[in-house]
């Protein structure tokens, strides 16, 4: 994420079943309507629902329900439209303090155009190596380097955001750049990255960013999508590591495992929060980059 991080708050959970199928995770099982004008209603109502900025959902895989997180600036209209389109549903709405927000600034800082950013891995590309980090990020400048106004090292060559990730590759700008396939955790300490992973609910994770460092928690639930002020983001990961501005694009890891990529939520490391990740493995395969040499 750039030094401003996409907060999520505690919300709400805006999901019927035709916006679970958009989005490519199983179907929830709702109560039919009665007649077909308010099945018609039901829809246009959960349809703007899921337009609700401040909301992120994604399944609760142990009860089957749609859950909905609203943030702190789901209030009035907004919050009785969300509360009416969830009602009589397979879906539990929570409230999380805060903005859900992009965590701008894994491992170690990278600047562009006054916005810092952290590095998520290395990877390798068929022209050389590379860094992947948050697509949200790139809207700061094409040229990033490692230090504030230093010399550029990276050149954006593809982005995603919003829409179906938050993910960037950026290619070094020497391709004999010695780029190690590891996180650097500070303190002089690094862990050696062997392989890309996909996340499973209840599974331990890390997150190193260049705001906060190093932090855990676990993994709360896949494929969730977050309504960003700056538009909507599908198929992540979320999580209660917690994260805080300039985090955003730091690493997700499990062991010598890259799992995924800081993308934003709600809170910060002190009182605690919701955060939500790009899988690595998704991204990988969107910009034709592997773990390692």
């Amino acid at each position: 994420m750039r030094s401003r991080h996409r907060k999520i708050s505690r919300g709400k959970i805006l999901a019927a079943a035709a916006a679970v199928l958009a989005a490519g995770t199983a179907a929830i099982a709702l109560p039919q309507a009665n007649a077909a004008g308010g099945a018609a209603g039901d829809a246009a109502s959960q349809a703007a629902a899921r337009a609700i900025t401040g909301t992120a959902w994604a399944v609760d895989e142990r009860t089957g329900e749609t859950v909905v997180t609203a943030d702190s600036t789901v209030q009035g209209a907004k919050w009785d439209s969300l509360v009416a389109a969830t009602r009589g549903k397979a879906v539990r709405v929570e409230r999380t303090p805060g903005v859900l927000s992009l965590f701008a600034e894994g491992g170690d800082a990278i600047f562009a155009g006054g916005a810092r950013c952290s590095l998520g891995f290395n990877v390798t590309t068929a022209s050389g190596p590379a860094i992947l980090t948050a697509g949200h990020c790139t809207a700061a400048g094409r040229q990033w380097s490692t230090t504030q106004g230093g010399r550029p090292v990276a050149t954006v060559k593809q982005s995603t955001f919003p829409g179906n990730g938050d993910f960037a590759l950026l290619t070094y700008n020497n391709p004999a750049t010695n780029a190690p396939s590891a996180v650097d955790t500070g303190g002089g300490r690094t862990v050696a990255i062997a392989r890309a992973a996909a996340a499973q609910v209840g599974q331990q994770v890390s997150r190193m960013g260049s705001t906060t460092g190093l932090h855990s928690g676990r993994v709360t639930a896949l494929n969730a999508t977050v309504n960003y002020p700056e538009g909507r983001v599908t198929g992540l990961i979320q999580t209660t590591v917690c994260a805080e501005p300039g985090d955003s694009g730091g690493s997700l890891f499990a062991g010598d495992s890259a799992i995924g990529i800081t993308s934003g939520g709600s809170g910060n490391c002190r009182a605690g929060g919701v955060t939500f990740f790009q899988p690595v493995t998704t991204a990988l395969a969107a910009v034709g980059a592997r773990i390692g040499g």
